[in-house]
């Protein structure tokens, strides 16, 4: 299956394979366009920089057939959209428009501070290859061939990046969540994730927010 990535502004990606439109956590640092056209919206967590719930309203409205899964946290915030809207807890699995497979894994947002209450977060596994952890480093356990990897966040530091990034040990990599690094903190980053992680033949792409690749 030939699959499309784009990615948008820090957290959301937009997948298109066989027809089917697939948008990962929209959020309000995202370009509108993002949404456009989607026939599935996956949220992992209900912080603003995933989920921008104006901008997902007015693309249900436009769209009466788009639908979205999250967990059950968000899902009731979005009780508006009826049966539109489904809730999903690790283990669980679904299929998405023209029968492309997603698997759930992961329960709980990373600690930010022991003063902050832990929310909950849920990664996706779309189309048996390409895993977007939210903001967690949740290891699904199963083979991933693309990995969204998080880079900056008051929730994370580098040395368990690449720690993760090794224990899922994805043939690729795209950086993702890092809207609060300089282009010169970018770059050091992605030279540090190629010399700690990048064995085996992986490799570690920036993509401009826009940039499409095909995930042959």
């Amino acid at each position: 299956m030939e699959l499309k990535l784009t990615k948008y502004g820090h957290a959301c990606v937009r997948l298109e394979a066989e027809g089917t439109v697939v948008v990962i956590d929209p959020g309000a640092f995202s370009e509108p366009e993002a949404l456009a056209g989607a026939d599935a919206v996956l949220v992992t967590h209900d912080h603003f920089d995933h989920v921008a719930p104006d901008a997902l309203r007015a693309a249900a409205a436009d769209n009466p057939s788009l639908q979205v899964w999250t967990n059950a946290s968000v899902a009731a915030q979005f009780a508006d959209l009826g049966d539109r809207v489904h809730a999903v807890a690790h283990g669980d699995a679904f299929t998405v428009g023209a029968g492309i497979p997603v698997r759930v894994h992961g329960e709980k947002h990373a600690v930010i501070h022991s003063d902050i209450p832990v929310c909950d977060n849920v990664g996706f596994l779309v189309a048996d290859r390409v895993f977007h952890p939210g903001d967690a480093l949740t290891v699904p356990g199963e083979p991933v061939t693309t990995l969204l990897v998080p880079v900056s966040g008051p929730w994370l530091k580098l040395g368990e990046v690449v720690d993760f990034v090794r224990a899922v040990g994805p043939r690729e990599g795209y950086l993702i969540h890092e809207a609060l690094l300089s282009e010169l903190g970018l770059n050091s980053t992605e030279q540090m994730l190629g010399r700690l992680a990048g064995g085996e033949g992986r490799s570690f792409s920036r993509l401009a927010s826009g940039q499409t690749v095909v995930l042959g």
